[in-house]
């Protein structure tokens, strides 16, 4: 299940936001810090999640570690959604 957590946040990703397809990224890549996710990006990521994992993202969760990579990202949904 991973694996399939890390590419649908990946595709989204890439669809998303052009700097992350000129760049081109891996699970680990620096999302925030490299400037391919700023604060709005961020949101439509969790808004993404939510659609797609039928999962509520709280204000609390709302942090950079769960953001960071695409990796922390599908670790944070299979932490926290129990249809992963």
């Amino acid at each position: 299940m991973k694996a399939d957590v890390n590419t649908d946040i990946r595709q989204f990703i890439l669809k998303t936001f052009p700097l992350a397809r000129k760049r081109g990224i891996k699970d680990g890549d620096a999302l925030l810090e490299t400037g391919m996710l700023d604060s709005q990006g961020v949101l439509e990521v969790v808004s993404f999640i939510e659609s797609r994992y039928s999962m509520m993202v709280p204000d609390d969760d709302l942090v950079p570690e769960h953001f960071r990579s695409i990796g922390s990202i599908a670790a944070y949904i299979q932490k926290n959604c129990s249809a992963v």
